[in-house]
């Protein structure tokens, strides 16, 4: 293991070397924010960022309009021969924005940390040619974290088909290597009702914002009767037109998550009874769509979890007790049921929550720097302790393959 201690000296390296460019690329991404599935300007910045390396091979709008592929290598092995295995490492990048408030996510540090990981380790696997495998790097562009999952339609799309070991890290108020992010599907409601007259013939309608309201009280009373990690939330997007015309249409989006994908069906059993029990009252007839895929929980990875931690020990991250309880949802957990993988959290100076102005305001701030940058290099340094002892890569897979039984049982 000697050698890897060189091979991680050489990715801090490489890594502060490039710290002007990644803070001139995260900024890029912080100044225009822009919604999921729009990130036309953050896909540009990205592809011209890797574009300026020619060893890098750049795919713009991969197999999603504003998804890319970045790859390198594979690097050379020892003996440097077709009995050389080769260990494809991906790191992954955000860079959707949040509706009127910006990068309040941190996405662009996401997107920066993926990027630095990306350019540390290749650097560093440049340098030191004599390892047991020969290196592949993928870096992948996912967009619409925040909304429609992208990072599921490029797992549809055979995007990860050929990854060994995925990375990525999200800004929060702590560092954690693991984070129990909970399984999430969100319902639209629609009610369609009957148009009338309010003061001069109301028995004529059939109000369908009697029964938007009825399915959002019906949902707060299932509340007492939910198991304490279960939550239930949502909106009314449409509660009618005006005051003096009985409501015809109605729609609400509801957020529904437990702590495991398998129990949601359950979860969304009891929730679609309120959402039926409302039409029945009212006389409405309802549609229930799924319109985007559930995301997943994300399975641990003990093995990647602890080298990250010896890591990011050993470059000053601090890594409090970890909450036992987190109801934050991210697409990354889908990901985690096909390829091992690592979602570490990372201090970023403040303690504002995510989803916050003053959240925004510290993700696009310098100081952010420090923090980013040195997750970035933790990341990449697990990806050296990976490629470097073919052990760990076993025991990386077989933690996947237990943590993937286990959420069977």
């Amino acid at each position: 293991m000697e050698e890897a201690e060189h091979i991680k000296d050489s990715v801090q390296t490489c890594i502060d070397s490039h710290k002007d460019q990644l803070y001139s690329l995260s900024l890029d991404i912080w100044s225009c924010p822009e919604l999921s599935g729009e990130e036309t300007h953050a896909h540009d910045t990205l592809v011209r960022f890797f574009s300026t390396d020619a060893a890098w091979t750049v795919e713009g709008s991969y197999k999603l309009p504003t998804a890319f592929r970045a790859t390198w290598g594979p690097g050379k092995g020892v003996g440097d021969g077709d009995e050389v295995p080769v260990v494809n490492v991906g790191f992954l990048c955000e860079y959707d924005a949040l509706p009127g408030i910006g990068h309040a996510c941190g996405h662009n540090l996401i997107a920066e940390v993926g990027a630095a990981a990306a350019v540390g380790l290749k650097g560093a696997v440049e340098k030191h040619t004599d390892l047991p495998v020969r290196v592949k790097i993928t870096v992948l562009g996912t967009p619409a974290e925040e909304d429609i999952g992208g990072k599921i339609d490029l797992l549809n799309a055979g995007a990860f088909a050929d990854i060994d070991v995925v990375f990525m890290a999200h800004p929060a108020q702590q560092d954690a290597s693991f984070l129990p992010c909970v399984a999430l599907d969100g319902p639209i409601v629609k009610y369609h009702g009957k148009a009338s007259h309010a003061s001069a013939a109301p028995w004529e309608g059939v109000n369908a914002l009697d029964a938007a309201v009825l399915a959002y009280n019906n949902l707060s009373v299932l509340r007492q009767q939910l198991k304490p990690e279960w939550r239930v939330h949502g909106v009314i997007k449409h509660g009618g037109l005006r005051p003096y015309i009985i409501p015809a249409y109605t729609e609400l989006e509801f957020y529904l998550r437990t702590p495991l994908v398998k129990d949601l069906s359950d979860l969304k059993a009891k929730a679609e009874a309120c959402f039926r029990a409302a039409a029945t009252a009212t006389g409405c007839q309802v549609e229930i769509t799924y319109p985007n895929p559930a995301y997943y929980n994300i399975l641990p990875n003990d093995t990647l979890a602890k080298l990250y931690e010896n890591n990011g020990k050993a470059l000053g991250i601090q890594f409090p007790k970890q909450p036992s309880k987190f109801s934050g949802s991210t697409d990354f957990g889908n990901v985690s049921f096909v390829v091992p993988g690592i979602h570490p959290f990372f201090y970023i100076g403040t303690e504002a929550p995510n989803h916050t102005e003053e959240y925004t305001e510290a993700a696009g701030a310098e100081k952010a720097q420090l923090y980013t940058l040195r997750t970035a290099k933790a990341l990449a340094m697990t990806a050296v302790d990976v490629v470097c002892c073919p052990d760990l890569l076993r025991r990386v897979r077989e933690d996947f393959s237990q943590a993937k039984v286990k959420q069977e049982k």
